[in-house]
């Protein structure tokens, strides 16, 4: 029965805690800061930049198991239309419409006592 328990995890992680703290002090410098063009923290541009401070190599799963297991997450951007107008989006947050539309907040069907009502196809409301 003592062979069949556990001896921990089979491969510790490849950074301690403290050398993790640096890695992080260096992702906050951005990856312009290592010559890369943009400002996306890739799995591959963190696995490269693991090896240059740390000489360690491991693969694009073990970056994600080291950053996961210190709380990052992946972070998707925020699509926006390739039209849209900021003045009209800001105008309709603040509720600066013309009578008879709904603002943001509802306040213009608050302020007429009105209901908003959205029917599906069946016809149930």
């Amino acid at each position: 029965m003592g062979g069949l328990k556990s001896k921990g995890p089979s491969k510790l992680p490849r950074l301690s805690d403290d050398r993790f703290a640096v890695l992080e002090k260096e992702l906050a410098k951005g990856p312009a800061a290592y010559g890369w063009q943009d400002q996306r923290w890739t799995l591959e541009r963190v696995r490269t930049l693991t090896g240059r401070q740390f000489e360690v190599s491991c693969s694009i799963a073990g970056v994600w198991r080291l950053l996961h297991r210190h709380g990052w997450s992946w972070q998707s951007p925020a699509r926006r239309a390739l039209g849209r107008d900021e003045h009209a989006v800001e105008l309709w947050r603040s509720g600066g419409l013309e009578e008879g539309r709904v603002a943001a907040d509802g306040s213009t069907a608050a302020a007429l006592d009105a209901w908003i009502v959205f029917e599906e196809e069946a016809g149930s409301r």
